[in-house]
């Protein structure tokens, strides 16, 4: 029950080697124009690296032959994502970044590694040695001059391993796409890649998100924070919380779907405890409960001391996205390509989480998704336009549980497993799903029961990967397993 992944021996290097890098362009003639960035865009002006991992596949035994049928897909899909060839900029008339859809190219990079795919280690556990398997920055020679030699926007890397399997690795610009976008985007690749249709048309004009004229914040946000002086490129690229200089501890705590079921029950709510509202309530309490202002020393921390050593008074905010195309009027395009996600929060002090029952934190969480009607998210939208910022608490949790990267059909089959790289951040706590069988992924998974994937899909459990100081971690730890097996 609620199991803690073993602290594992992780391969420090993967013993890749790059054999070729270039840029790919779009395969046809494309439509030179500006993308508008929405006021939510603006501010995810950070890359994302994911990192795919395929076992081998008999229709594809050589390598070659996966990069290159990667490599034709990649130039086919950049028609309809045309603005994964372009470049960002920055409107000096404006001051709002815009993308150029210059056909300037995505970069595209063929390597290998050393090891088979079954030597790497646990694909769930977070293992920072998986960069190696993303490129974040093409070199300086291959880029075009004529785009002012700027990176590209999206980068692929195929990486095969001595086994025949192989990871397929991307960088992209999150302004460009939201966990959502980005898997309707890895569909179509599929697609193309299996000479099939689109799956959805991409929708890509994104001024059905622009801030109303003249814009209107009527809401209070405490879950945004107001920069200042944003007057260059450097000024608009805010990450959600800076990356710190500490050391720390990683570990993935894994939730079986008996152990979410058992929360939903202790939650006694029959309209707030979804799967995600009561995983999120137990790692919030944790979490502001585990951030202690004191120093303790001991070793062998319990339940006790590491809730009373955390400051009562504190008040403690969690963030989440929440997906607003369906909430607003009229709700938008099901293949919207930009971020259409806010940051939803709750907010309580230290003392009220420690001593609540979990049904009220859940219904707290709960409430912070209600809260996101259209009105509300356009105020957000608004604010952005009025001070520009960014989503401002103490702990964000971002949910890949429910994404289903993994269940993207490629002509070579599912992936084995999907997830980002792992960065060095202590105020942002990830959700990943389980790890697939092996039946699941292999070249004989089309053959798997439509009942049985669709058993498994409903009664998966989740993995938490947490990042914290040794002393935080530790009590983090203790509060985990108390609040888990308390009745």
């Amino acid at each position: 029950m609620g199991s803690l992944h073993d602290q594992l021996t992780l391969l420090q290097d993967l013993k890749v080697t790059v054999h070729h890098s270039c840029l790919v362009f779009p395969s046809q003639q494309t439509q030179k124009k500006t993308v508008f960035l929405s006021n939510i865009d603006q501010v995810l002006n950070f890359d994302v690296q994911t990192v795919h991992f395929f076992g081998a596949h008999k229709d594809f035994p050589e390598s070659q032959i996966v990069a290159e049928k990667v490599k034709d897909a990649l130039a086919k899909i950049l028609v309809p994502y045309d603005f994964l060839a372009g470049r960002l900029k920055l409107n000096p008339n404006t001051s709002r970044l815009e993308i150029d859809c210059n056909a300037a190219g995505a970069g595209f990079v063929v390597a290998s590694s050393e090891y088979g795919l079954d030597e790497i280690g646990d694909l769930v556990y977070p293992n920072s040695a998986f960069a190696q398997l993303v490129c974040t920055a093409m070199d300086s020679r291959i880029l075009n001059p004529a785009a002012g030699d700027d990176q590209p926007l999206f980068i692929l890397q195929v990486t095969t391993f001595k086994c025949g399997g192989f990871a397929m690795g991307i960088s992209n610009n999150h302004a460009t796409f939201d966990g959502l976008s980005f898997r309707l985007f890895l569909d179509n690749l599929a697609a193309v890649a299996a000479n099939k249709p689109l799956v959805a048309i991409p929708y890509n004009d994104r001024h059905i998100l622009a801030a109303r004229s003249p814009p209107h914040a009527p809401f209070l946000h405490p879950e945004l924070q107001e920069l200042k002086n944003m007057s260059t490129l450097d000024d608009l690229n805010p990450t959600v919380f800076e990356a710190t200089q500490e050391e720390l501890d990683f570990n993935i705590f894994r939730l079986t779907a008996t152990d979410v079921a058992r929360l939903k029950d202790k939650a006694k709510s029959t309209t707030a405890s979804s799967s995600f509202n009561v995983v999120t309530a137990l790692i919030w309490r944790c979490k502001a409960l585990s951030s202690s202002s004191s120093s303790d020393d001991d070793e062998d921390v319990n339940y006790k001391r590491a809730a009373s050593s955390s400051s009562s008074s504190r008040e403690s905010r969690i963030l989440y996205a929440v997906d607003i195309r369906p909430r607003l009027k009229p709700p938008l395009p099901k293949a919207y390509t930009g971020n259409a996600v806010l940051t939803a929060y709750a907010s309580a002090k230290c003392r009220e989480l420690e001593e609540v029952p979990f049904s009220r934190m859940v219904e707290m969480v709960s409430e912070g998704a209600t809260r996101m009607t259209d009105e509300y998210a356009r105020s957000v939208i608004d604010w952005g336009e009025l001070h520009k910022g960014f989503p401002h608490g103490e702990v964000l949790v971002s949910s890949w549980w429910r994404l289903g990267f993994a269940d993207v059909e490629y002509p070579w089959g599912k992936p084995r497993y999907s997830c980002p790289v792992v960065y060095h951040r202590k105020d942002i706590i990830l959700l990943f799903p389980e790890q697939r069988d092996m039946h699941e992924y292999s070249s004989s998974a089309s053959t798997t029961s439509t009942t049985t994937m669709a058993g498994r899909a409903g009664a998966a459990g989740v993995n938490i990967l947490v990042a914290l100081p040794h002393k935080e971690m530790q009590k983090f730890q203790a509060l985990f397993h108390k609040f888990l097996l308390d009745d």
